[in-house]
């Protein structure tokens, strides 16, 4: 299917990358984990074998695929799916507001690095930014 929307299409596979690494990180375990700069407690019970950690890998991993999903759909590469205007504006400003709020967000997790907020945060702006730029140009076809 040819799509006109190459924004939403870079979107959907920037969340769909976004969405392996989290994936892989079930796999590679502590290292994995400590690689992307999560914060020490998380790495431990990665460590440790908890589940807890692999939980978050996977749902952060199922979400992402879902809003690469909706990217794709946007683009055109995928059929439409339910609510796809509005799903695609919410996913928009939760990358932006992601990026732009993680001084807020830094408190509520210690253990992360500054190379991980400002890594991170940085790869939400790109890909907010996309969204928005892919929204802006199809949004009457949406």
């Amino acid at each position: 299917m040819a799509t006109d929307n190459i924004p939403l299409l870079m979107a959907g596979l920037l969340s769909q990358t976004a969405a392996i690494v989290h994936f892989a990180c079930i796999f590679w375990g502590a290292n994995g984990f400590r690689r992307l700069g999560a914060g020490e407690p998380l790495i431990s019970l990665a460590a440790a074998g908890h589940w807890y950690p692999r939980a978050v890998a996977f749902a952060m991993g199922a979400m992402l695929t879902l809003w690469a999903v909706y990217a794709l759909s946007g683009a055109g590469v995928v059929g439409p799916l339910p609510y796809r205007r509005t799903v695609l504006a919410l996913i928009t400003g939760a990358y932006l507001i992601r990026a732009l709020a993680f001084p807020l967000l830094k408190p509520a997790f210690p253990g992360n690095s500054m190379v991980f907020w400002l890594v991170s945060s940085g790869i939400c702006l790109v890909i907010g930014l996309t969204h928005l730029i892919g929204l802006a140009h199809g949004w009457a076809q949406l």
